[in-house]
């Protein structure tokens, strides 16, 4: 936790931004937001001494030679996943719902526990939208969890496969054409988003900037 442990220096020492920003592996600007109570997020500070990460000898040393870096006595506990829905960032709860319904319409044979491992939601949800109780069922949409960044297309093809197995139905010829339709629409969904971060910073496609490029080069070897 890079932030909390910044805060926390922040506010109980005398080390420098430049310091604190190269321990924590952070921008120097992330720590000024931090000092500033300008972060998006106000946090609550983590005390390394305490998780054996430093010493105060060494904080001290450190203090006093703006210049020097701090050495790391302990690496931090990794935190380990244990059992339970995935996590889904809060920007793509929204679309869950949307996603549940596409696996209901065209793969039911997934079990309502499997949709909720993939997904990360509860059964009772997967039911509301199953018998379209849902209180939001009127703006339900179906669509692919892969392209709404749910899961990972490979994470959906194995669940698939394995409910197929279970359920002992047999593969149709038409699968491999719509795997390859969905991997073409998801490879055309990031194209459309490099497309949009190159006309946001450059003012122009990709394309219209190569041939821009290509011009400058040839008349600079004139």
């Amino acid at each position: 936790m890079p932030h909390a442990t910044a805060a926390w220096l922040v506010d109980n020492s005398a080390l420098t931004f430049e310091q604190i920003a190269a321990f924590c592996g952070l921008h120097i600007l992330e720590i000024q937001a931090i000092a500033d109570d300008t972060a998006a997020t106000k946090l609550s500070g983590r005390d390394p001494i305490r998780a054996n990460e430093l010493t105060q000898a060494e904080i001290d040393r450190c203090a006093a030679d703006p210049d020097a870096r701090l050495r790391l006595e302990k690496q931090p506990e990794q935190e380990r996943r244990t059992k339970g829905p995935r996590y889904t960032p809060v920007s793509k709860r929204q679309d869950k719902p949307d996603g549940i319904a596409w696996i209901i319409r065209n793969h039911p044979e997934i079990t309502d526990g499997q949709i909720s491992r993939i997904i990360g939601t509860t059964k009772s949800t997967i039911a509301t939208i199953r018998d379209k109780s849902h209180w939001n069922i009127a703006n339900i949409q179906p669509k692919d969890p892969v392209t709404l960044g749910l899961c990972a297309q490979r994470e959906l093809d194995a669940l698939v496969a394995a409910a197929a197995k279970k359920a002992g139905i047999v593969a149709s010829p038409d699968d491999g054409k719509i795997a390859g339709e969905r991997a073409q629409l998801i490879e055309q969904l990031q194209a459309e988003r490099v497309a949009a971060a190159h006309i946001a910073e450059h003012g122009a496609p990709p394309t219209e900037l190569g041939t821009a490029q290509q011009q400058g080069d040839a008349l600079f070897r004139r």
